[in-house]
């Protein structure tokens, strides 16, 4: 196989637009993206994901199946994260990481095939959990038969046999047999193999628990039993092995060994024991550990990156589906959204019932069923939206809306609305104040033009722009003549966009902006208000003028009749 696969990056050959940080914060993602989990590397992950825009229609839809088979499966997801727990153990503590420090002696080489072993059992486990499920997405679909082609290539049925061929060998392994020298004072001076045993020591006399029978080079000795015919393989200690209560027994286990033995730490030459059995196994087994590493090296294809790459791509969509599962039981509505080819229709969005996810968690008292829905489209007639309205009357919620549902859209994610069916964008660009409650007093006009060219330079007509108060910072005629020169230049770009400002002239004069001769046209569209109350809802017609300075004025009490009643 080529390359890896995967459940987010179709095609990776595509090339992707990385949205900034300033841009995710400015459509209000960003609150909401840190609500998807407590680990602070699976927010980073899902983040960085969703920073990634593409254009491609199919990248969109693959996504939002696989989206969709996932949420829908809810037993599946639980399988998979349980699976993907054991998955990630192998991944950052199995031994593999670690092969090409040292040259692995039997125990690392049975320990490798015990996580080989493992990690079968999770492919075999995942193909289970697939199988089980009720799927429809290419992505998923195509999956179970990357799980099936993964087993079948790299030869799983006959890795397990020879796993348990060499598990039963490796078993046979129950005592060693060791010659400790003494020295003039009778300290124990050196310590060497006498032999590898099949059987556990038991009572006997001394003799034979000093020596047994030393088994052929490449055989495990079958019994205890001595026939006068041993080999000694000596290592030297340079310092005393000890005396009185740390005198060590002639015969023992290699875990009595392991816990009764005394060396000095300033002593390099003097091997640990776990090095000691390296080379006692390597010499006396030396036809187990060639046959080891002959498996190991037939299997050098089989790497726990095979499916752990894919870990981190479960957990974007499983703690998506999750959280919009939780807001589902809360009565908030989602739905899945439909990617339209460029094209195809006149409409290049078609949303409706749709909100600010924001609002789900950021208005204390409300429910689901409290927030207001909107429905918009971008069409030839609508690729330019001047939006006007009252303070605090939605404008930003809105703007910032349309990004969200794009955000989440092209990311395969469910979206918060009743429809949403759109073209996706190659790269969503934002111009919002820095801060919300000062967008009067952003500093100089030059700097406000600098960031529009920014903006607006590497945008093509497959982008989403949305400015918000741009070109407010200055007097207001200054801000109009640049205001309408920069929609212009947005029509001809054809960029879909929302703009929304105070500047109602710019709105009441929209014919000024639209060009015959160019396709992409501006639209007036309005905050909904009645009598001075608030609404929240959004509809495209002329903008209603001085009434809002009205409702602002008599807000503050400011009119002639506020300020002179007393």
């Amino acid at each position: 196989m080529s390359e890896k696969y995967s459940l987010i990056f179709p095609d990776q050959k595509l090339e992707y637009k990385k949205l900034s940080d300033l841009t995710v914060h400015d459509i209000g993602m960003d609150s909401v993206l840190i609500k998807l989990s407590k680990e602070k590397n699976e927010q980073t992950y899902i983040t960085n994901v969703m920073k990634l825009v593409t254009a491609d229609a199919h990248n969109a839809q693959y996504r939002s199946d696989v989206f969709d088979d996932i949420y829908r499966n809810k037993a599946m997801r639980e399988e998979l994260l349980e699976l993907l727990d054991r998955v990630n153990f192998l991944k950052e503590y199995g031994s593999y990481k670690h092969d090409g420090d040292h040259e692995p002696g039997v125990w690392d080489l049975v320990h490798r095939l015990e996580e080989i072993r493992d990690y079968i059992d999770s492919i075999e486990a995942i193909q289970k959990c697939l199988d089980g499920a009720d799927l429809h997405s290419e992505g998923l679909l195509g999956l179970k038969k990357y799980v099936n082609d993964l087993y079948e290539d790299n030869g799983f049925e006959g890795l397990k046999k020879d796993i348990a061929e060499l598990k039963a060998d490796t078993n046979n392994l129950k005592s060693v047999t060791v010659g400790i020298n003494l020295n003039e004072r009778f300290e124990a001076s050196g310590i060497g193999l006498i032999s590898v045993n099949s059987r556990p020591f038991s009572k006997s006399t001394m003799v034979k628990h000093f020596v047994d029978k030393v088994s052929a080079k490449d055989n495990v000795q079958a019994s205890t039993d001595w026939d006068d015919n041993y080999r000694f393989d000596e290592i030297q200690a340079k310092a005393p092995l000890g005396t009185g209560a740390d005198f060590i027994p002639p015969v023992f286990s290699p875990l009595a060994m392991m816990s009764m033995m005394k060396v000095s730490e300033a002593d390099d030459t003097t091997k640990s024991v776990t090095n000691y059995m390296d080379k006692i196994t390597d010499r006396m087994l030396s036809q187990t550990v060639k046959h080891l590493r002959t498996v190991l090296n037939k299997y050098t294809m089989v790497t726990v990156t095979d499916i752990t790459d894919l870990m981190p791509e479960f957990i974007y969509y499983i703690r998506w589906a999750e959280y919009v599962e939780s807001m589902t039981g809360k009565g908030a509505v989602f739905c899945k959204p439909c990617v339209i080819e460029a094209g195809s229709s006149e409409k290049s969005m078609d949303a409706q019932g749709i909100y600010n996810i924001k609002l789900l968690t950021e208005h204390a008292g409300e429910t689901a069923a409290d927030i207001v829905k909107n429905n918009l489209d971008f069409t030839d007639e609508h690729t330019l939206y001047i939006l006007t309205g009252a303070n605090m009357g939605g404008k930003t919620t809105i703007t910032q809306t349309v990004g969200q549902l794009f955000f989440m859209a092209q990311g395969g994610i469910y979206v918060p609305g009743t429809k949403f069916e759109y073209v996706p964008v190659d790269a969503i660009y934002t111009h919002f104040p820095a801060d919300e409650d000062k967008t009067m007093d952003l500093g100089r006009l030059g700097e406000e033009c600098k960031r529009f060219k920014e903006l607006y330079e590497p945008a093509t007509g497959k982008s989403l722009l949305l400015l918000n108060e741009t070109f407010s910072t200055t007097s207001f005629e200054e801000g109009y003549f640049i205001a309408r020169d920069c929609s212009k230049a947005i029509l001809k770009k054809g960029i879909r966009t929302i703009y929304n400002t105070h500047m109602h002239k710019l709105a009441i004069e929209i014919d000024e902006i639209n060009d015959d001769a160019v396709t992409a046209k501006a639209a007036s569209l309005v905050v909904k208000a009645d009598e001075g109350r608030r609404l929240y809802e959004v509809e495209v017609g002329p903008p209603k003028g001085l009434s809002y300075a009205k409702d602002i004025a008599e807000k503050y009490g400011v009119t002639y009749d506020m300020l002179c009643e007393n």
